[in-house]
């Protein structure tokens, strides 16, 4: 069809691959907090180490930044400043004095941990996961916690305990989530990446509502972010980034090693892809349900045409899977909710209720116990789905489709307060294209091609084989010089 229009800081090679690639960019004399916004990681890092700058002054800038921009945001669920002037001191690592930000759904040791819920109040976080730690082992300095919807349920970072996290290019619509106050930070200028997590598109969906990069990577690349005994793993750890190579550097600095993963290696991806790929053209949920809103359809074929133009095979084709596994998803997305509600239960011995849970938890919890009965059936069904993607990349080696159905909503749309039923109706409605890529394993990335009319980001999304990070890596690359998005900013910014 034609279409006309853990281990980065033990790498001594891969750090230094890192710092040449960042030598090749400009260096303008040191400046302010709004000049340094303009730096991303990979960058920042590199003038660290070569003493252009130092790791307090980044650290001290990117506070600065976020004391002004998150009155306007309200990305930050807790803050870390202190501590995160007294870390910068001594920069070491290969991201050595880069500020970031932690996503409050997981806990850094003595830091309160949310998760974005009021039911858990005055909790500190315990210990960290292995990813949050590995991270932190490349010198990122962590300057508090994002905020997030409640456990990260929903596809809106709008809770009731943390406030309503608005979009940097238009504060009266929604930034996403569940990663929504991690992209909204990066977007703006804050820092240059921040943690996020993606269990049903939790990472792209923020990333194409704020203009950042987001990638999924497949399940195993990465140490573990579910709790072992789901009987599927549907969450990754990764980052919000406004570039590919800050992308690329930190993919290869948290992937396991292949003895662990089980996945071919994954190193540092440092440009376009060679190959042209044969490419699937998906506008439409799965089993065709849900068509894409104009807008989108139309910033989908744009792209599908830029793919054409730089030599890749584009066709149209449908996701390999039916109406049912929607149906499917929601069943098993509200076990996790049953099983943070029944967790709060055992613990404060109450009866759960408004006071401490939103609606919207309180009725997924609800809607799992009326169909327990069912999930075995539904986890056999959705086990299926990583064999029937495996078989359809033997015919293509990339899907390209929407991230969402619709642009960016306005605050409210997807609120907190919402009864269970209308929220359910329009989530089922807004989230049709990421959840598939949890359930299957396999990596997707959403990069911010396209603008709507009234000047909100719509991200793309490739999706690629298990263990193929390196494709979208290197497609990002030949995105991002195709059609730069460097040079857009959002009102809100640094």
């Amino acid at each position: 069809m034609s279409f006309t229009r853990r281990h980065l800081m033990r790498s001594g090679g891969l750090g230094a691959m890192l710092l040449t690639a960042a030598g090749a960019c400009s260096r303008p004399d040191q400046a302010g907090s709004t000049e340094l916004a303009e730096l991303d990681a990979v960058e920042t890092a590199a003038r660290i180490k070569s003493g252009d700058l130092s790791g307090e002054e980044a650290v001290s800038a990117a506070i600065e930044r976020a004391k002004r921009i998150d009155k306007e945001v309200n990305a930050i669920a807790t803050k870390t400043f202190k501590s995160a002037q007294e870390d910068a001191a001594n920069p070491a690592g290969v991201m050595g004095g880069v500020p970031t930000f932690i996503k409050d759904l997981y806990d850094v040791t003595g830091v309160p941990s949310g998760f974005g819920s009021r039911a858990f109040p005055g909790y500190k976080g315990g210990e960290q996961l292995p990813y949050v730690t590995e991270f932190l082992n490349t010198g990122v300095v962590s300057l508090g916690k994002s905020t997030t919807p409640e456990f990260g349920l929903t596809a809106t970072t709008e809770s009731v305990a943390t406030g309503k996290t608005r979009n940097p290019w238009n504060l009266d619509h929604s930034s996403g989530g569940s990663s929504g106050g991690a992209a909204a930070l990066v977007a703006s200028g804050v820092v240059p990446i921040a943690h996020a997590t993606d269990g049903g598109g939790s990472i792209r969906i923020p990333a194409s509502c704020c203009g950042t990069v987001g990638l999924k990577v497949s399940r195993g690349r990465t140490p573990m972010g579910e709790p072992a005994d789901l009987p599927i793993t549907l969450s990754t750890h990764g980052v919000e980034s406004r570039t590919m190579r800050d992308t690329a550097a930190i993919s290869a600095a948290m992937a396991l090693p292949a003895s662990e993963s089980g996945l071919a290696p994954l190193g540092l991806v440092t440009g376009p892809v060679k190959e042209r790929l044969r490419i699937a053209l998906v506008m439409d949920g799965p089993g065709g349900a849900y068509a894409a809103d104009p807008a989108v359809r139309e910033a989908t074929q744009s792209v599908a045409a830029l793919c054409e133009e730089l030599g890749h095979q584009v066709e149209e084709a449908q996701f390999p899977v039916d109406e049912q596994f929607s149906a499917d998803f929601r069943i098993f997305w509200a076990a996790m909710a049953h099983r943070v509600v029944k967790l709060w239960e055992e613990t404060f011995h109450l009866p759960r209720n408004g006071i401490a849970f939103e609606p919207f938890t309180l009725g997924l919890a609800k809607m799992f116990e009326e169909k327990q009965a069912t999930y075995e059936e539904t986890v056999d069904r959705l086990r299926q789905v990583e064999g029937a993607m495996a078989d359809f990349h033997q015919t293509y080696d990339v899907i390209l489709s929407p991230v969402l159905r619709t642009p960016p909503p306005e605050i409210g749309y997807l609120g907190a307060k919402l009864d269970y039923e209308t929220l359910m109706e329009r989530l089922t409605d807004y989230v049709q294209y990421t959840p598939l890529y949890n359930v299957s394993g396999a990596p997707a990335i959403s990069l911010p091609l396209s603008m709507s009319l009234d000047g909100l980001p719509i991200g793309a999304m490739f999706g690629a084989g298990v263990g193929r990070e390196d494709l979208l890596i290197g497609l990002g690359f030949e995105m991002e010089e195709a059609r730069p998005w460097a040079g857009r900013r959002p009102a809100v910014f640094g």
